[in-house]
Formats: structure tokens, C-alpha cells, sequence
């Protein structure tokens, strides 16, 4: 069997695959693509697992493209979806595939002069000049209505299944347009294998269907499972329904180490498979090593090591780190105060926050700052009980009744760290 289709079973990450495309892995260095609608001027981690198979392709010697679908992005993938989406303005949509290639270029190798270097394409430069018309003719009448009606993602909208409401034409023709993207790239750029989550199977099969009858060639499909969480739930939102985003400005690096940090025994096994790059004996290692000591949550830790490291850098990777250390009580003051804005109140979200003039917070005798100027606590004599009970913390360390604050001591200059007791904090803002 191919050593990439052994990596994906190995790391659960086959789900299918059409009869020859492993004979055609083994024959010579192939060319793949996956595609990525731009819905959002970020990716989220759902596309992670989309974006690691390419980044295995390559390392295994074939020939990554992605995809932005600047013209199927124009339209909706019903795939997995029960009502048509929102079709978004050509200017924003223009923006949000820019921002898409910015992004995966920052996880394949698109330099140097190899073969297999990575390609990045968009549908919109050949999908902008064909008529509707020509489409018709040229496309259309290769692929039937009762073939495309055998589709799952068709037959679930027109069943009804799932709350569906049935399916606009627009929507419907969906598949041709990624078939003939499929069609595109066989003749143009020497594709003949596309990727994608195994909801893309009926896609995927229209385009080999359209290659095989337009170009009397033969092309390939592979799918990767969808992923869920151990219990089933999805996988790849908070709680409260937020998707985690690969933009650090969408979802800070300190959020996005968390949630990889948080993951439980069964989902951290089958997550350091699927969304890192080590290698099998080192990850059966960790497993085992985890089993004999689960509270120290050493799987977890090198889960959100490797992810935030791939996909935010070191550097991103060290403040997260140093961040959750804070959380949990692992630090001294000057870690606190080195905290930029957004990593500080993305640790304290929630906690309640006051602003206060500057001239109010340094050099103030802390039982004022405490009590009239803050209101964290109700009164002076209960600020000066808390402070000789040595219950009062600021940034972090104990403080008594003689402490008062300077510049020094606020966090990304412009924040100081208010705690009673072990969880009971309060944020003041210097202005």
C-alpha cells in the first residue's frame, strides 16, 4: 500500500477511496488538490484537518494544490447543510479569499524549485469568463439529472431530512461547477486526485464522472473522515457556539492553546494523531506514558504544544504557555505585567473590570484603592480587615496596607490585578 494512504489509516484519517488511486500513488508523484470556500476572512480549525492532509501529501513526495473557490464560494456547498447560505457581495468575497491564500501559504511549502512544491489556484480565474450558455452546453449536458439526484447531499435537502427546505437551483449546481474545477486542473494542471472530508464524495465522484466522459480520462477521489468529538458532539466550537479561528485576531493564541489544552483522555489520543506530525512510535509512547499518570495531562500538553506551534509560531506558542501558568498560579508578577492586552483580559474574561483615573491607581494607599476608588470592596474597614488577614493580592502577590502602586506594576501599562482569597478578582483600568 502507498506510504501516504498508510499515514492517513494509521492516524484514522481514511475514509474512502476510489479502486486505482492507490496503483496511481505508487506509479508516479501525483497532483492533488483540496478545496476551501471563503465563508469567513479566516479559516477555523475545522480546516485543519483538510489543510494537514495536503501539507502529508506533499511531505510524501506528491504535489499539493489548494483551492479557493472564489466562484463556488459565490454559491454554497449544500454539503452537510439543511438551509441555503447567505451569498455574500463580490467585494467581500474578493476579501476573503485574499485573506484565505495568505493563510495557506503559511502551511505548505510553496517555494523552491522541487516538482512537488505547493500551488495555490482560485476557481474565479477560469469560472469569470465562461457564459452561462456555455456552461450549459459544455458541462451541463455531460452529467445527468438523475446522477446528480443520487447524490447524498441532494437526496438529504429534497427528503426533507435534518429540518432540510429543499434546495435552490443555484445550490443544485454546486457540483457541477466543483466537477468541472476537477475537469479544469486535469487538463491544465496535471490533477488527477481531489481530497476532502467525506462529505464531498458525491462532489469529488461528479468530477471524475465529468473527466471521464468530457476528457475520456481517468481521475481519483480520497476522503478523510469528519471529525467528531469521542462522544459524538461536534468538534471545533466553544460552548457558547464560536467557532476557534486560525487568525489571531479572531481567536487569540492563548484561547486557541486552551482549547486544544482542555480536550478530554479519549479526544487528546485521537487528536495528537490527527492534527500533529509526529511520528507513530513517539505518539504510542506518549499514549502509554499518559495512562500511568492522567493528571498531569502530559498528552494534553504536547496537543496544544505541537498545534499552536504549527499554527502560530514558538513565540505565540511561549505567551500562551506562560499565559495558563498565570491562570493557575505558576508565576510571578513581572510574567503577569510582560501580558499584552488582549492575552491578560482573554485569561481574566469575565472578571469584573472598573476604569479608574491614572492619578487614582498609582500612588494611592492600596485600602483607598481597594474601597472608594475601585469599589471592589464595600468599604475601608473591610479593605484594611482583608489586608491584615493577608487576603489581598495584586498582579498576583500578597500586598499589606502600606503598598501603593507605580507604573511599574500595570500590566501592558495600563492594568492592575485585583484578587481576594484564591477566585475573587476585579480588574482595575488606569485611564
Amino acid at each position: 500500500m502507498n506510504s501516504f494512504i498508510e499515514e492517513l489509516k494509521w492516524r484514522g484519517l481514511f475514509a474512502d477511496m476510489m479502486p486505482g488511486t492507490d496503483e496511481q500513488l505508487n506509479k508516479e508523484m501525483t497532483t492533488a488538490y483540496i478545496g476551501f470556500d471563503p465563508t469567513a476572512d479566516s479559516l477555523h480549525i475545522g480546516s485543519l484537518i483538510q489543510i494537514k492532509i495536503l501539507a502529508h501529501f506533499q511531505q510524501h513526495g506528491h504535489k499539493p494544490i489548494a483551492l479557493v473557490g472564489g466562484a463556488t464560494g459565490m454559491i454554497g456547498d449544500p454539503s452537510g447543510k439543511s438551509t441555503e447560505r447567505n451569498l455574500l457581495d463580490e467585494a467581500t468575497l474578493l476579501h476573503y479569499v485574499d485573506c484565505l491564500k495568505n493563510q495557506l501559504s503559511r502551511f505548505l511549502d510553496f517555494s523552491g524549485s522541487g516538482e512537488n512544491k505547493a500551488e495555490l489556484v482560485n476557481n474565479y480565474d477560469w469560472m469569470k469568463n465562461i457564459s452561462f450558455l456555455d456552461f450549459a452546453k459544455n458541462v451541463g449536458k455531460n452529467i445527468t439529472v438523475n446522477y446528480m439526484m443520487a447524490k447524498d447531499s441532494v437526496k438529504k435537502r429534497f427528503s426533507g431530512e435534518s429540518g432540510a427546505d429543499g434546495m435552490s437551483f443555484t445550490e443544485f449546481t454546486y457540483q457541477l461547477i466543483q466537477g468541472y474545477d476537477f475537469l479544469h486542473l486535469y487538463q491544465n494542471n496535471n490533477v488527477k486526485l481531489q481530497m476532502g472530508g467525506s462529505d464531498q464524495w458525491g462532489n469529488i465522484t461528479t468530477g471524475t464522472e465529468l473527466i471521464r466522459r468530457k476528457a475520456q480520462g481517468e481521475a481519483f477521489a480520497l476522503t478523510v473522515p469528519l471529525i467528531t468529538k469521542a462522544d459524538g458532539s461536534k468538534f471545533g466550537k466553544s460552548e457558547s457556539g464560536e467557532n476557534y479561528w486560525l487568525d489571531k485576531k479572531k481567536t487569540s493564541p492563548y484561547k486557541f492553546y486552551q482549547f486544544w489544552l482542555n480536550a478530554t483522555d479519549d479526544d487528546a489520543e485521537r487528536f495528537i494523531k490527527f492534527y500533529t506530525f509526529l511520528g507513530k512510535e513517539e505518539i504510542e509512547a506518549l499514549i502509554e506514558d499518559h495512562k500511568t499518570a492522567p493528571h498531569e495531562r502530559k498528552l494534553q500538553k504536547k496537543l496544544a504544544e505541537e498545534v499552536t506551534v504549527w499554527v502560530h509560531g514558538k513565540e505565540e506558542y511561549e505567551k500562551a504557555l506562560k499565559a495558563s501558568e498565570i491562570l493557575f498560579g505558576r508565576s510571578t508578577a513581572e510574567d503577569l505585567v510582560s501580558l499584552d492586552e488582549e492575552t491578560f483580559l482573554d485569561i481574566f474574561d469575565g472578571v469584573p473590570q472598573k476604569e479608574v483615573a491614572k492619578a487614582d491607581v498609582l500612588g494611592i494607599n492600596i485600602v483607598d484603592l481597594l474601597s472608594e476608588k475601585s469599589g471592589f470592596l464595600k468599604s475601608k474597614s473591610e479593605a484594611t480587615r482583608e489586608l491584615k488577614g493577608n487576603a489581598i493580592s495584586v498582579n498576583k502577590e500578597k500586598v499589606n496596607e502600606v503598598y501603593t502602586a507605580n507604573e511599574s506594576d500595570l500590566i501592558d501599562g495600563k492594568f492592575l490585578l485585583l484578587q481576594k482569597g484564591k477566585k475573587n478578582y476585579f480588574i482595575v483600568k488606569a485611564i
